[in-house]
């Protein structure tokens, strides 16, 4: 369990640390994917559990790698079954912090609801409070909740914002900090349309933040440069992250370096290129190419 100056210690890193988030959350609608990118096929397993039990052993071979420390990643986003396992002989939230000095951060959403108004929202939640509790005591930070925006639809973004942060508040509530991520469509027509609607809203919400809390925000990487250097600087928040949403680690890093203060948070990003032929050497030298170039573009 974190004490109080080890969450010291982590909001430190999380605000001024240099380095980037590696998102490690595939839940049970990505994993299949995810296993299929690192070479496993759905042939490989028979059950959920199976499914889930080898890609625990992928984020684990990724999360113990030597080239996987805190010099460069600042924190990694877990499932929550992977918050409720253990990596060498340790709750995974304990490996990283103590082992790492990588701060575990927690995905809390249960997926999405089908769209409407432009938007995708977030699933009901029905045991948050209890999902908050169990993560205070294995030694969570703080968390992540991904919505989706389609298109500029106003009424669409504004409902979405306000469920970030209705439930932003929860969590702020019990002392972790929430990740808000409403993520536009890379591929929607009208996505700067739509950046400039959810800045808008972000703000609004941003204000009403309680006096001493800040929030972190993952977004997609907008398509004006700079354009969240605002949101940034406001005083209610603690970060603001980048997620890949479909580009190439290379396409991803090149349009990050244009962001100045953003960082990345990225999934398939970080792990592109990682196979599960690999020997370790090979596993680690690739991971390692993929830690420096994320790294050097969240630092730009």
């Amino acid at each position: 369990m974190n004490n109080e100056s080890a969450r010291a210690d982590q909001a430190e890193r999380m605000h001024h640390g240099l380095g980037f988030i590696a998102a490690l959350d595939q839940s049970g609608g990505s994993t299949p994917k995810a296993l299929r990118l690192y070479g496993i096929g759905e042939d490989a397993y028979g059950t959920e559990e199976e499914m889930f039990d080898l890609v625990h052993a992928m984020r684990t071979r990724i999360m113990t790698a030597p080239s996987f420390t805190g010099d460069r990643i600042l924190a990694a986003i877990l499932f929550e079954k992977t918050m409720d396992r253990q990596v060498d002989a340790l709750d995974t939230a304990d490996y990283l912090w103590n082992r790492k000095h990588v701060v575990p951060i927690l995905k809390v959403d249960k997926g999405l609801a089908a769209e409407a108004d432009g938007v995708r929202l977030m699933k009901p939640m029905p045991r948050l409070d209890d999902l908050l509790d169990r993560a205070v005591a294995k030694g969570i930070f703080g968390t992540k909740m991904r919505s989706f925006v389609s298109s500029a639809d106003d009424r669409g973004i504004v409902a979405n914002v306000a469920q970030q942060f209705e439930i932003a508040n929860r969590i702020l509530a019990k002392g972790l900090v929430p990740i808000v991520e409403p993520e536009v469509d890379i591929h929607a027509p009208d996505k700067a349309d739509a950046e400039k609607i959810l800045k808008r809203e972000i703000t609004r919400h941003l204000d009403e933040v309680p006096q001493g809390k800040q929030v972190m925000l993952k977004l997609s990487i907008p398509s004006v440069a700079d354009f969240y250097a605002e949101t940034i600087a406001h005083p209610r928040v603690m970060r603001v992250v980048a997620l890949s949403g479909g580009y190439t680690r290379d396409e991803a890093n090149t349009l990050l370096a244009r962001n100045h203060g953003m960082i990345a948070s990225f999934s398939r990003a970080l792990t592109q290129g990682l196979t599960v032929d690999m020997s370790d050497e090979q596993f680690d030298a690739e991971l390692a190419a993929s830690i420096d170039s994320i790294y050097q573009a969240s630092i730009t």
